[in-house]
């Protein structure tokens, strides 16, 4: 992504309507009277549903009361058009906070791609409920680590913990980054639409321990990774972004845990780079995704 000069701000606005006729001509002539420039933009017309879908990132000059002027030109449009419209400033880095266990291959790769540069996140946590010498030959480069364990009878504590903690950081990204432990409904409520989660995908499914070798046991043929939005309803959130990879029988259980371990790692980044991004805009119990 290319960022504007220091005086021009860039911002993404995404916005849902039922479709009719005029409404990308209106929204960019508004855009244009406020004197912006648009760099992107993408659209999409659900028939189903009869519902219109768009994403536009737009550059502007940067003054105090842009974001003002920006949002009160998509109130009007939301009187005429009926708008349910999402803006985010793209120069501001979203605060992101780590939630893992044992596994920290997701981890890693998302703290890789933070540091070069390619993540353009503000990590300001990472939570475990395994202690930090389960990492300790990894660099998590002064980003703060808090071990809250977790048992049946302290999980609405440990969860608190976790709520004061995004409070305290301002978090607005919270990722499952292989956290294996099951939010209750009302955290899941709490995180709803700011929370992803990355797990294991395979037809037919195996829920429980060991998945790769209950995959194995059974002969699949194709493995994948599913990032999705966290809801009351476990592992059946919006969909952000899916992978899968063809196995042979000549795989054994420790090559599936291998591949799976990189299809999750690319799946994950990439749906978190399509929420930072404001690409992704939620449509019932799915995830309209605009991908660059």
């Amino acid at each position: 992504m290319i960022f504007p000069s220091a005086t021009h701000a860039l911002f993404a606005v995404t916005f849902s309507c039922h479709n009719r006729p005029g409404i990308v001509a209106a929204v960019s002539t508004r855009l244009f009277e406020l004197g912006a420039n648009i760099t992107e933009a993408q659209q999409f017309d659900e028939a189903t549903s009869t519902q219109f879908f768009m994403r536009i990132v737009f550059d502007i000059a940067d003054d105090p009361t842009i974001r003002n002027r920006i949002r009160a030109t998509l109130e009007a449009l939301t009187e005429t058009f009926g708008l349910h419209w999402s803006l985010v400033d793209l120069r501001r880095r979203q605060k992101v906070l780590f939630l893992v266990s044992r596994f920290d291959h997701c981890l890693v790769d998302l703290l890789y791609r933070w540091r070069i540069g390619e993540l353009p996140i503000e990590p300001v946590g990472i939570i475990s409920n395994h202690p930090a010498e389960t990492y300790e030959n990894i660099d998590f480069h002064g980003i703060p680590f808090h071990y809250l364990p977790v048992t049946k009878k302290t999980k609405a504590e440990q969860e608190q913990q976790i709520r004061d903690i995004i409070v305290a950081t301002g978090t607005q990204l919270v990722v499952l980054a292989r956290y294996m432990q099951i939010l209750s409904n009302e955290m899941a409520a709490y995180l709803s639409g700011n929370c992803i989660n990355i797990h294991h995908s395979f037809l037919p499914g195996f829920k429980g321990a060991r998945p790769y070798h209950q995959a194995f046991d059974r002969g699949v043929k194709l493995i994948g990774a599913t990032a999705h939005y966290v809801t009351s309803d476990l592992d059946e959130g919006p969909i952000i972004e899916q992978d899968v990879e063809r196995i042979s029988h000549s795989d054994t259980p420790d090559d599936l845990i291998r591949k799976g371990r990189d299809i999750e790692r690319r799946v994950l980044a990439r749906a978190v780079r399509y929420h930072i991004e404001h690409r992704t805009v939620m449509n019932s119990n799915k995830t309209i995704v605009f991908v660059s």
